[in-house]
């Protein structure tokens, strides 16, 4: 049933979005990355403020890139912006069959046999532009708790809700530390992406590509519970469809040093990027908040 609040003119552009992404379902695959490439490529020039914080994140997290080398990873990234918009659609739209067909699962074992053990279990990711995806796919095998922030676009929202929990997901808010907590002592495993610049009051300062970033602290307090296990996970785009990777669950983690802990998380999402760096979500104001008398990298977006 659809809410009234939602038939007003603000939303037109939001279900004529909606609308597109039914029907770009249906689009093969080498077909989507094509349309998306090209989409991609049109809101490059447009999209001049996000470009520029693109821009200033890749070109500090690697100094050694010549000017021109920042420049065609941005592009790069621009069209896999696009593309994420059917990987969006894929997530809330495509059949199981669908993502079956372009998928590629590695050490699942390590994931697997985690859910053999009494305990929870932190699938522990970043932002990259498949990720909503990633977690669609995860649910064609397995009940996991999606940990999000709700959009600003409340029709959005909505669609996003009800897309995962269609598909077996239970949904619960960032914010919602009670309910995540839950869902990890009732050995529920939650995908949690910890590679967002939260504030000073919710991070520490530990190196990221060698630069002081503000990193959350909740991934290590999240698995302080008893026999929580944290298993670094990955889905990325190749050629032929995409891939879902485990690692082993981290021994020692949390250790009891909060610093020590979010630089080993840190690590663990450099080892993500560096695979697929033009895939990773470059427009996002990652290092905002800087230590004291540091430059703001953003201080001309």
């Amino acid at each position: 049933m659809i809410n009234t609040n939602f038939i007003q003119p603000k939303y037109f552009l939001t279900w004529i979005l909606i609308l597109l992404m039914r029907v770009g379902v249906f689009i093969p695959f080498r077909l989507q990355v094509f349309i998306g490439k090209m989409i991609g490529k049109l809101i490059y020039p447009i999209m001049s403020e996000l470009r520029k914080i693109a821009y200033s994140n890749i070109s500090h997290c690697f100094p050694e890139k010549k000017q021109l080398q920042v420049a065609i990873l941005v592009k790069q990234h621009f069209e896999a912006i696009g593309i994420s918009l059917f990987e969006t659609a894929n997530a809330y739209y495509a059949s199981d069959k669908k993502i079956k067909k372009i998928l590629t699962i590695k050490n699942e074992q390590y994931f697997t046999e985690a859910l053999t053990k009494e305990g929870g279990i932190i699938l522990l990711c970043s932002h990259f532009m498949p990720l909503m995806l990633g977690s669609r796919a995860l649910l064609i095998k397995h009940t996991i708790a999606n940990i999000y922030r709700p959009q600003n676009n409340q029709l959005f929202d909505q669609v996003m809700v009800k897309g995962y929990i269609k598909n077996g997901a239970v949904m619960i808010k960032n914010t919602d530390t009670r309910s995540i907590m839950k869902a990890i002592n009732n050995s529920l495993p939650i995908w949690y992406a910890p590679d967002q610049d939260l504030g000073r009051n919710n991070s520490i300062f530990a190196p990221l590509f060698g630069i002081e970033a503000a990193t959350a602290t909740a991934t290590a307090r999240l698995a302080k519970n008893k026999n929580t296990r944290v298993i670094p996970y990955s889905f990325f785009r190749t050629n032929h469809g995409y891939e879902m990777s485990f690692d082993r669950p981290l021994k020692n983690y949390p250790s009891g040093n909060a610093t020590k802990d979010a630089i080993r998380t840190n690590q663990i999402l450099e080892k993500q990027i560096l695979k697929n760096p033009e895939q990773y979500l470059w427009i996002h104001r990652r290092f905002k908040t800087r230590p004291e008398g540091k430059e703001n990298f953003y201080s001309e977006n």
